[in-house]
This record gives C-alpha cells, structure tokens and sequence, in this order.
C-alpha cells in the first residue's frame, strides 16, 4: 500500500515526504518526476499550457500508482482529475495535508516556481482554496490539519492512523 500526499501548493507535501525517506520509506514527487523527464513545470506551462502539463502529470500518476509501499507527493491540482484520484486509490492511502490559507500563504509568497500563484499569491491561494478543499477532502482517506506541526511530527501522525 502507497501513502500518497495530497493537498494546497505549499501544504508541505514535498517537505512531508522528505520526512518520510528519512524513515527509511520509498519516497517519489509527481512534480520532480515530470521535471526529469519533461523539464521545468513553468516552461511546459507557459509553452503548452496547463491541460498538456495536467496530461503528462495523469501519465506520471498512473505509472507511480503501479508501486507499492512508496510515498507519493502529488502537486497541487494532481486531484483534479478523478481519474488520478481513481488510480492513487488502487493500492493507497491519500491523505490530504490540510492547510489554512493564511499558511499557505506565507509559504508560498514570492515564489516564482509555482506557475498557477504568479500575480498576488494571497488572491490566488483563496481563489484555489475555494475550489480545491471540497476535492480534497472528498478523496481523502485520512485528513491531518498541519498548522503548526513540523513535517516529522505530521508523518508520525500518517503512520499512526495508517
């Protein structure tokens, strides 16, 4: 069985997964996977636009939830797709790192990585929010609030309720 982390761009699901590898887990990031293969995320968005980076990510997902016993950071809009909530699902676990947005960002302000927050990230962040946190919700398995908690204690709370 996969844990599979699911949440907000700047949920801490990378961070959490860095967590998870330190314990010894098989450890793999929707995002890095697709950068390694295809390039940077702002260069196939801003050439090919999102539906083609959503393809690439669904094709990433589908070939990580054929592992098992790994960790999966997905990015941020991963679960937009029922499609790659159906196949995480088949032999995993998601769990949505539950993020407020007043969090989120703090941590992402600034950052010219993420391609969906460039402009004023507070607008972005609440206008994501609004339409992510019912998906998440409804495909998780397990919800665990992060606010305050350091990525190792959010991991040991995974493992607990896994």
């Amino acid at each position: 069985m996969n844990i599979v982390l699911a949440g907000m761009p700047g949920s801490g699901k990378t961070t959490v997964a860095k967590a998870f590898a330190r314990l010894g887990f098989a450890v793999y990031d929707t995002d890095e996977e697709i950068v390694k293969e295809h390039g940077a995320i702002n260069e196939i968005f801003s050439r090919f636009g999102e539906e083609y980076f959503r393809d690439i990510e669904s094709r990433t997902v589908e070939k990580l939830s054929a592992l098992s016993g790994a960790v999966i950071a997905t990015g941020g809009g991963c679960l937009l797709r029922a499609e790659n909530t159906a196949a995480l699902k088949r032999d995993g676990k998601i769990v949505f790192l539950r993020t407020t947005p007043e969090t989120l960002i703090r941590r992402v302000e600034g950052n010219s990585e993420r391609p969906l927050l460039k402009g004023v990230a507070s607008e972005k962040i609440n206008e994501l929010y609004k339409t992510r946190q019912p998906i998440y919700e409804k495909a998780a398995d397990i919800i665990v609030d992060t606010d305050g908690l350091s990525p190792d204690e959010i991991a040991r709370i995974i493992t607990e309720r896994i």
